[in-house]
């Protein structure tokens, strides 16, 4: 089948999500932050409404490939390996490796504040495109990627080894390196008093080595030490790639 023309920057990604939309327009709003949206019109289309299907797609597609995998698991810890697949730290790694940062639409206040490379915002592109291509192409075109992206995960979520104390961890391993302190950073909260969503950052030697997102502040440094482990390639845990550059 020919592909499509394109624009560079968006065939370049569509080579690497392995899809070519047959309406680029979907592609074009998945990758359109809130804030552009609302910098050219209230009513602009953006991704926000391609996050919320993507999201149900995704659990979908991987709730039917664990339950078809692992035939004798039961569904309480079914549950918990899906949970560990589609975590908000989880989804803003993929979108690190496909580097959908570098081909956000953004406005120039969320450029200016890091949004190319802010978890948060790469965790619901991730999921918008899933909803893009689900809209394109359909469910097993959904089906498709959703399980190129997470072929490496989906088999080891019975088993993956965990890290009891990635804090502790992070520092020794850089107490090996270099003299300078580990720095947690407070980055954002949300949400009432009773249901607070927290994200903090780890520096080492003015460079952010990770992020990560939780419901308490402890939590989400925790999380952001478990990322700086898998960029800073421990022993036992998967590399991830750097984000990309913005």
């Amino acid at each position: 089948m020919e592909k499509p023309s394109d624009k560079p920057s968006e065939g370049a990604l569509q080579n690497r999500i392995g899809y070519w939309f047959r309406n680029p327009l979907f592609l074009k709003v998945a990758l359109t932050h809130p804030s552009a949206s609302m910098e050219s019109s209230p009513i602009a289309r953006n991704n926000q409404r391609l996050e919320f299907l993507g999201d149900a797609v995704l659990e979908l597609v991987l709730t039917h490939e664990l339950h078809d995998r692992f035939l004798d698991v039961d569904e309480g810890s079914l549950t918990k390996g899906r949970a560990e697949l589609v975590n908000r730290n989880a989804l803003a790694d993929k979108g690190f490796e496909l580097k959908l940062g570098s081909h956000l639409i953004l406005s120039k206040g969320e450029e200016q504040h890091g949004g190319r490379s802010r978890p948060s915002v790469l965790a619901d592109t991730f999921e918008a495109l899933v909803g893009a291509i689900f809209l394109d192409g359909g469910y097993d075109s959904a089906q498709g990627f959703v399980l190129r992206q997470f072929q490496n995960q989906v088999g080891k979520v019975a088993g993956v080894p965990q890290i009891e104390n990635p804090k502790g961890e992070l520092q020794e391993l850089l107490q090996a390196r270099s003299t300078a302190s580990l720095v947690y950073r407070l980055e954002m909260s949300s949400g009432p008093d009773h249901n607070r969503d927290f994200e903090c950052s780890v520096w080492h030697e003015n460079e952010e080595l990770g992020r990560g997102f939780g419901k308490s502040k402890k939590l989400a440094e925790t999380k952001a030490a478990e990322m700086a482990l898998r960029r800073l390639g421990s022993p036992g845990v998967q590399r991830i790639p750097e984000p990309a550059a913005v």
